[in-house]
């Protein structure tokens, strides 16, 4: 008897399994050069299913030199262009081509194969796919009722996330490193049962990376060379929650109820984004609304009334316009984190739907910012109403978004009046940032600082804005002080007075009326914060006022930059450009500072000493 199997049939180890219950006892198998090629292919490029076939050919070899079967490899391997058009059936056809030279029994588990090969009047032994019941994984053994995630990885000690949310614990859960053997046999458990279970598939298979849905488990694995050995992350939800468990539970209620929203729902890694975007999905699918997820990969854990979508076709616009035929009221978007996401997410709510957006952030206004760039403005408010922001598990700050035509909190002349997105506290009703265009800039003003105070606007935003006007018309240093919500004063080089004040005071005149603040111009010889000698960086190295530091002129070499130091030998010493703190370093015995050029830092005192900035040192 002589067999041909192909690639299929020696991936799922049944040609071995057959001989060993007697079926090719004593036959030749013909293992055609072109299924080697395939698996070498596979495993070159990181697929299991290559390194599987190549197990089976071992076992077969294994079994010829016991005497069982004879074992032959026949035909010639594909050329270049048989292997780009193996989709297309040139493979399978070499292979069966084979079959039908020898006068020998084509085996295969792939019904497509079998069929044409019977068309084709060819012996057929068609074996269907291994299926094995899938219990439990091995992984599963880590996990107790407050292990969130395990990490297993080659000659390294297991270690696993356990605790509540927002206080989570990574701590070792064995006391010795995982051999190679044992987490591959554990990662070749995990696909096997991916695609057996009925509760499981592979969400992502790239060289080097598969991630997996097992049930509730959503497992990672990368192996080499993405990776620098094998390793197993494997997460699971700890908490299934309800919206009435938060804090401002009926306001949100009431708020999601009243009309389609759009929604983010931020924090840091671990807060509990996505528990409460579940809970969140739960309630308005139990209300009569109908909702959808999507995910890359498939994380949410909802019930089977909430159809959960991924990529479709390797792209999220392909599954937002397959959504949009479906038509959902509330959509689930787990994560917004690249551009293009934000850029579905904002279309898909423009187009009517209400959309619910999880995204990463360490402040409830950086989830918000995230979208300045990547939507217009103005359209904001129309893609997002509504932030949530997660921290510990709980609704920390929510804030509600909208826009008014008004001048900016700080800003005095009418004629300012614009368009400003106000961010709201959800829960007072205070105004907590206003967001506006000023000299075509976005900027993003608290209209509280870190105490719950009051301030003004001018005070964020004003200086910046005064300097860039005041530096496009001197050539020197130039310094800004504010003096309250509508006033400030310029310190200027001496020989830069008459180029900004113009003739007749024509000039800041213009850079007043544009920025609607009264500005009083001066020389640094007036300037209380640097003395009687506080011109940009003359004289050298000398005392600052008020003991406050020592003003310095650094020298740039061809490979560093030198700052000479009176004093503070061996000290460690602040290094400042006008008020800004650039970075600390110890002074030589020679008293002098050297950052090397071509660093960040370097880059930074460049930049500074460039404007002209003061370089100042102070003791830390």
């Amino acid at each position: 008897m002589n067999v041909v199997p192909d690639t299929s049939v020696v991936i799922d180890g049944r040609v071995s399994a057959a001989i060993d219950d007697g079926q090719y006892e004593g036959a030749t198998v013909s293992v055609p050069e072109a299924v080697v090629a395939e698996l070498e292919a596979q495993a070159n490029d990181g697929i299991d299913t290559g390194w599987e076939g190549l197990e089976e050919l071992q076992r077969l070899a294994d079994l010829a030199e016991e005497g069982v079967v004879e074992l032959e490899y026949v035909g010639s391997r594909p050329s270049a262009i048989e292997r780009g058009h193996a989709s297309e059936g040139e493979v399978d056809a070499l292979i069966r081509d084979l079959a039908e030279d020898l006068d020998a029994t084509f085996v295969t588990s792939d019904v497509v194969q079998a069929e044409v090969a019977r068309a084709k009047g060819l012996d057929v032994d068609y074996i269907s796919p291994e299926r094995r019941r899938v219990g439990e994984l091995a992984i599963e053994d880590f996990f107790d009722d407050e292990t969130m995630s395990v990490h297993l990885k080659t000659d390294a000690v297991p270690m696993a996330k356990r605790g509540a949310l927002g206080a989570m614990r990574y701590e070792p859960i064995d006391d010795e490193p995982m051999a190679e053997a044992t987490v591959d046999e554990y990662a070749r458990e995990i696909v096997d049962g991916a695609r057996e279970a009925s509760g499981g598939f592979i969400e992502l298979s790239e060289p080097g990376m598969k991630i997996v849905q097992f049930r509730d488990y959503r497992i990672a694995i990368a192996r080499p060379p993405f990776s620098d050995g094998i390793e197993i992350t494997a997460v699971r939800p700890i908490a299934q929650t309800d919206i009435e468990d938060y804090d401002h539970a009926d306001e949100l209620k009431e708020r999601l109820l009243e009309r389609q929203r759009g929604v983010l729902i931020s924090g840091s890694p671990g807060a509990g984004k996505s528990t409460f975007a579940q809970s969140v999905a739960r309630y308005l699918s139990e209300h009569d609304y109908a909702v959808k997820t999507m995910e890359k990969p498939r994380d949410l854990q909802v019930g089977p009334e909430i159809t959960q979508y991924t990529e479709l076709g390797g792209r999220m616009e392909k599954t937002a316009d397959a959504l949009l035929m479906v038509r959902p009221d509330y959509t689930i978007y787990d994560e917004v984190r690249k551009t293009d996401d934000f850029e579905v997410f904002a279309d898909m709510r423009l187009a009517g739907v209400g959309m619910i957006g999880v995204v990463h952030a360490t402040r409830p206004i950086d989830a918000l910012q995230r979208l300045v760039g990547r939507v217009e403005l103005g359209m904001i408010p129309q893609v997002v109403d509504t932030v949530v922001f997660i921290e510990a598990g709980e609704v920390d700050t929510v804030y509600d978004v909208h826009t008014e035509v008004k001048v900016p909190a700080g800003l005095t002349e009418e004629d300012l009046a614009r368009p400003v997105i106000l961010v709201t506290d959800f829960e007072t009703g205070e105004p907590a940032y206003e967001i506006y265009t000023f000299n075509r800039q976005v900027v993003t003003v608290p209209l509280t600082d870190e105490d719950g105070e009051r301030e003004s606007g001018v005070d964020r935003i004003a200086k910046g804005e005064i300097e860039r006007e005041i530096r496009s018309i001197a050539r020197g240093y130039v310094d800004v002080h504010l003096k309250g919500k509508d006033r400030a004063v310029v310190y200027v080089e001496e020989d830069d007075i008459s180029s900004v004040i113009g003739k007749g005071g024509g000039r800041i005149q213009d850079v007043e009326n544009r920025l609607g603040i009264d500005i009083d111009v001066r020389t640094h010889d007036e300037n209380p914060h640097y003395g009687t000698g506080g011109g940009s960086n003359a004289g050298g190295a000398s005392a600052s006022a008020g003991g406050s530091g020592q003003m310095v002129t650094p020298e740039i070499t061809s490979r560093h930059i030198v700052i000479p130091v009176d004093g503070h030998h061996g000290e460690t010493v602040e290094v400042q450009a006008g008020d800004d703190y650039l970075f600390t370093a110890t002074v030589s015995r020679g008293g002098e500072i050297q950052v090397s050029r071509g660093s960040a830092i370097a880059d930074e005192l460049e930049q500074a000493i460039d404007r002209k900035q003061p370089i100042t040192v102070v003791s830390s």
